[in-house]
């Protein structure tokens, strides 16, 4: 009798470890990189991520995101990079960043593309968006789906700029991206590449004049603290993020896992947007009772601006390709 009973006890506990051990097969994590904390609208496009996907599939997916660009020491350059070669699994990541490794993202830095959302939407929702995401995949990334860093807008510590003239000599803080140092370099600026870790303490100093990012850096990073006195509201480009996942694991995802790991992606970057964009009005109001002059640049003043960089265009459109810039321009004009 007690022989049995031990028995049947050996089987229940072998039967509970076998199941422990089948969850614990189930249950994975994975990485993810972004470039800003959730002090921010991206930071925080990666936390939803990684909280639908904790929702939806009931714990057994866990997306752990680092910020702050810690996956690749700082240099958010390598991001992309990092991914393709399974450093990274996942990441939520800026076209600019990525550009470097793929060519095709500099359709978004082409200046004065995007007037307003509206364009930026008909451009990621349509062909041309297709076709990025199509350059994304040939690159060993699987691409999910659109978020929203937002319109880069320019400030300085010397005065209102509202002419294409106002920045003849002007040292601008750019990112390290060559089409930012033609494009500022058509305009008669003297663009410098730096990080932005070095980037405040030159605003701080002088060393540089100005900078260009989107309102919620300039609201949360307090840009304003460092000498930029003048705001001008130009939207002359757009940053959209991409969520997307490295190809092996993707491809060794079950079916479902894929679906609800696309589908997080696309529902968090629809949330983020919308936060986004919707916070644009407050943020303004904000950097402007800190005392910074805002300048909003009429139709006619931006159109100067794109006029004065239509150089840009003839050398990076090849570079770009020329159907995605055509298809980018059309769905822009019939928005």
């Amino acid at each position: 009798m007690i022989t049995r009973r031990f028995t049947g006890l050996s089987a229940v506990l072998a039967g509970a470890v076998l199941l422990c051990t089948a969850l614990t097969a189930q249950a994975r994590e994975y990485s993810v990189s972004t470039v800003l904390s959730d002090a921010f609208p991206w930071g925080q496009a990666a936390e939803k991520w990684a909280e639908l996907v904790e929702q939806r599939s009931q714990g057994r997916i866990t997306l752990r995101v680092y910020p702050n660009s810690q996956l690749v020491n700082g240099d958010q350059t390598r991001e992309f990079s990092a991914m393709r070669q399974g450093l990274i699994d996942m990441a939520v990541g800026s076209t600019i960043n990525w550009s470097p490794q793929v060519p095709e993202l500099n359709l978004f830095s082409l200046p004065f593309l995007m007037p307003d959302y509206a364009a930026v939407d008909a451009i990621t929702g349509g062909q041309a968006g297709e076709q990025i995401f199509a350059a994304i995949a040939s690159r060993g990334v699987k691409p999910l789906a659109w978020g929203e860093n937002g319109f880069r807008e320019l400030s300085n510590s010397k005065l209102a700029i509202d002419s294409p003239d106002d920045l003849e000599g002007l040292k601008i803080r750019v990112v390290g991206s060559p089409l930012f140092q033609d494009t500022f370099t058509a305009l008669g600026a003297n663009p410098t590449q730096m990080s932005w870790a070095d980037a405040k303490p030159a605003l701080t100093t002088g060393a540089v004049d100005g900078q260009e990012n989107p309102l919620s850096v300039f609201d949360v990073a307090r840009i304003d603290q460092v000498g930029q006195k003048y705001l001008t509201l130009w939207h002359y480009m757009n940053d959209p993020l991409i969520f997307a996942v490295n190809r092996t694991v993707w491809q060794q995802l079950p079916a479902e896992d894929r679906e609800l790991l696309r589908q997080a992606a696309v529902d968090a970057g629809a949330w983020e947007i919308e936060l986004s964009r919707g916070q644009r009005d407050q943020r303004l109001a904000d950097i402007q009772s800190r005392g910074v002059e805002v300048v909003e640049l009429s139709d006619a003043q931006r159109q100067a601006f794109a006029e004065a960089t239509r150089s840009v265009y003839d050398e990076w459109t090849p570079q770009i390709g020329e159907k995605i810039v055509a298809a980018a321009r059309e769905a822009v004009a019939n928005r």
